[in-house]
């Protein structure tokens, strides 16, 4: 009753100083009945309670789940799917991943989720890939379990597989492409390319109607422009380019990076790893990344060094791959 309520109240903060307060106390107070040590690691699988599945379904945030056939897909014996739950809400997740037990680091979700593709031998798998986690529960917002849930899970997969090596991410970016709008309409304004001569040249001989174009945007918004051929070619390399400028250099004002996901993984530990070209061609990733991906790499002899680099400094770890794209 009460995480409902104050998922009401979310909705209505803004409203006025006592709604604001009357929410935040309840944060407060849920905050401490959610405490770590009080949840559940409990694994689901296609055994589960219908129940169970049907609100991972419904609570999917990432990566939609279009239907049973897909469910079963991504709780298949090469996959896994781990949530927390509370006593007082057996049948309710908190937050849930999932899972790819995968032989090399996974680039592509379209891919990874093909449910044609034959099942892995699990314990021949050398990298879990944690491609989607979801908060379950808008009345927990800002009560932290995602960190806490990532490192039960490790234990967990590294117990079980003992052939584990990678612990990596196939992550969305979400703000990228927000971000590409505003650096363009502030190059414009300044009378400046962010495209280099070279790559507006290329571009330029592609389609020739938007060569005056200062705006990267105007050719990501050509129909179909993804679909392999000359253009996609041409705009792969400032794509990539820009999306690791954004990824590595843009921050918060805490100086934090801007990117929602890359900031929850930096904050656990990952560093970046690789980004991925046309990784999710969905109208969903199309419209936040021009389809990219990354892989945020969780190496266990690093996690708590990298935390606490990027809490304390906002520095950003990077694999030579990415420092090699701030470069260019």
């Amino acid at each position: 009753f009460l995480v409902d309520m104050r998922a009401q109240l979310l909705d209505l903060r803004n409203t006025n100083e006592e709604v604001r307060g009357l929410e935040e106390d309840l944060k407060e107070l849920l905050a401490s009945w959610f405490d770590i040590g009080f949840l559940e690691l409990r694994q689901i699988d296609w055994n589960s309670p219908a129940a169970v599945l049907e609100k991972l379904i419904a609570y999917e945030a990432v990566h939609e789940i279009r239907s049973w056939g897909d469910m079963k897909n991504r709780l298949a014996s090469d996959r896994r799917c781990y949530a927390f739950f509370h006593p007082r809400m057996p049948d309710e997740p908190l937050i849930f991943v999932e899972i790819a037990l995968t032989d090399g680091v996974a680039g592509n979700i379209q891919t990874l989720l093909d449910e044609m593709a034959p099942v892995v031998d699990a314990t021949e798998a050398d990298t879990a890939i944690f491609y989607s986690i979801s908060n379950a529960q808008r009345g927990l917002a800002g009560i932290s379990f995602g960190g806490f849930l990532i490192k039960r899970v490790v234990d967990q997969l590294t117990s079980e597989f003992e052939g584990l090596k990678n612990f990596a991410t196939l992550s969305p970016i979400p703000g990228f492409r927000r971000w590409l709008d505003q650096q363009s309409r502030e190059a414009a304004e300044e009378n400046r390319d962010i495209l280099t001569e070279i790559e507006r040249t290329a571009l330029a001989e592609l389609v020739p109607e938007a060569a005056a174009a200062v705006s990267l945007p105007a050719f990501v918004a050509l129909p179909d422009w993804q679909d392999g051929g000359e253009l996609a070619d041409a705009l792969k390399e400032p794509l990539i380019r820009l999306c690791a400028e954004y990824l590595a250099e843009a921050k918060r004002k805490d100086g934090h990076a801007l990117d929602p996901v890359g900031h929850f993984h930096l904050s656990n530990g990952a560093r970046m790893e690789r980004l991925n070209w046309l990784a999710d061609i969905s109208e969903k990733g199309l419209a936040q990344s021009a389809g990219m991906m990354i892989n945020y790499h969780y190496r266990l002899d690093e996690i708590e060094a990298n935390h606490e680099a990027y809490s304390g400094e906002g520095s950003i770890p990077a694999s030579p791959m990415i420092t090699e794209l701030l470069k260019s």
